[in-house]
């Protein structure tokens, strides 16, 4: 919901930005799914491997973003072709439409120095450790048969 917001507040998503938010849905859906008493195992499951994954994307994100390591051409301007693009593109200001060209390898927000996907690779690695928890806890239901309510 924080990337929606910042898209809100006009801070435009580059394509990386848009990656992560893929396992965030999935996620969400799998905490959907918990409400149904379906299979917990394979749900929780799924569920921690997705705000694994979106955290590890936040990861590589940010080490674009800090020029630690190339990111896709095709979002870096490191594989813009320039000959290629509009005179708005090129010139948002010249254009009455607003431009929708985001670079990765740019930071355009940060908190206490942490852009947007850093806090993303934080955040989700977070939540990565309480979906590991709710395994621990069914599998120790499961194994014991008795939950532990502390």
């Amino acid at each position: 919901m924080g990337a929606f917001v910042f898209q809100a507040l006009g801070y435009a998503p580059c394509a990386m930005c848009i990656w992560q938010r893929y396992p965030h849905a999935i996620a969400i859906g799998m905490g959907a799914l918990l409400l149904f008493a379906l299979p917990i195992l394979p749900i929780l499951i799924i569920g921690a491997l997705s705000v694994l994954s979106t955290s590890a994307l936040g990861v590589f994100h940010t080490g674009v973003e800090r020029g630690w390591w190339e990111g896709p051409t095709s979002c870096t301007g490191s594989g813009l072709d320039v000959s290629q693009m509009s005179v708005s593109e090129l010139l948002p200001s010249a254009s009455s439409n607003t431009s929708n060209l985001v670079l990765c390898s740019e930071v355009v927000w940060e908190f206490l120095t942490l852009s947007m996907a850093s806090w993303n690779a934080i955040l989700s690695g977070v939540l990565a450790c309480l979906w590991l928890v709710a395994i621990a806890r069914h599998q120790k239901v499961r194994w014991h048969g008795v939950a532990d309510v502390s």
